[in-house]
């Protein structure tokens, strides 16, 4: 996944609203949305049918974890970083998450990665990008944008996304949900240098710097937005496909296979 969006206790109707892109090579096979863990809390997600493991998880507790990746050359012989944001939403809050997360996980053992966790009450950035044990810090309330580069690091990308949810927090649900279906569709590439793979000799378009990605071999393979209530479950909003098609289907009733 190439963007990450957390809004946290911004909205008067959603302590914790997510959007998300998942851009990857167009082959790589994989599934919009499927159960990820049938135990309580259950977990929903898609789910990458070659490495295993999701790049976005929710659970029914109201938990949303997803996280985005370093460019660098892969090491196959690292475990799946698809299993980071089931392991923090196997949780039923983002506190205990984090606490669990930071006790079990080396960061060594996964090709690098950055994850946000959110639920109601707190959300956290985690820095999987060291070897001995994550970097985990919490956020404050706003507007949190993540994409392949660290929390906080200067982003022409970030900074465009910003702007353009500008007032999204005093949106109604529906135009909420418009407003940031606009956005992951968004095609603008910004100004700056594209972020290359370590070590690699490939040839990176600029598209890749866009919201909403395509390229002849990669693009946005899926976009969701989650709206995480005071009381009730998570609704989940996703297209198998880039925002910018449209076509976002919605779970109900907590979504059975």
């Amino acid at each position: 996944m190439c963007l990450l969006i957390m809004l946290v206790r911004t909205h008067p109707d959603f302590p914790l609203v997510v959007a998300a892109n998942r851009d990857e090579l167009l082959e790589r096979p994989a599934v919009a949305m499927a159960v990820l863990r049938e135990a309580s809390p259950r977990v929903l997600g898609g789910r990458d049918e070659l490495a295993g493991g999701t790049w976005l998880a929710v659970n029914e507790a109201g938990v949303v974890a997803g996280l985005t990746n370093r460019p660098a050359t892969k090491d196959p012989s690292k475990r799946s970083r698809g299993e980071l944001p089931i392991a923090l939403a196997s949780h039923t809050s983002a506190a205990a998450a984090v606490e669990a997360f930071r006790s079990e996980l080396r960061p060594s053992d996964y090709n690098p990665a950055w994850v946000l966790v959110g639920d109601r009450e707190a959300a956290f950035a985690i820095d999987m990008t060291g070897d001995d044990a994550p970097v985990i810090q919490p956020l404050a309330p706003g507007t949190h944008i993540l994409e392949n580069r660290p929390p906080g690091a200067p982003s022409p990308k970030v900074d465009h996304v910003r702007h353009l949810l500008d007032g999204a927090e005093r949106l109604a649900e529906q135009e909420l949900v418009r407003r940031l279906q606009a956005v992951l569709g968004d095609h603008h590439v910004p100004e700056g240098p594209v972020a290359v793979p370590e070590g690699s000799t490939i040839e990176v378009p600029p598209e890749v710097k866009a919201a909403c990605v395509h390229t002849e071999r990669y693009g946005t393979r899926w976009s969701g937005i989650v709206t995480v209530p005071p009381d009730d479950v998570p609704t989940i909003r996703y297209a198998d496909g880039s925002a910018c098609h449209g076509g976002f289907l919605k779970t109900h009733s907590w979504w059975r296979e």
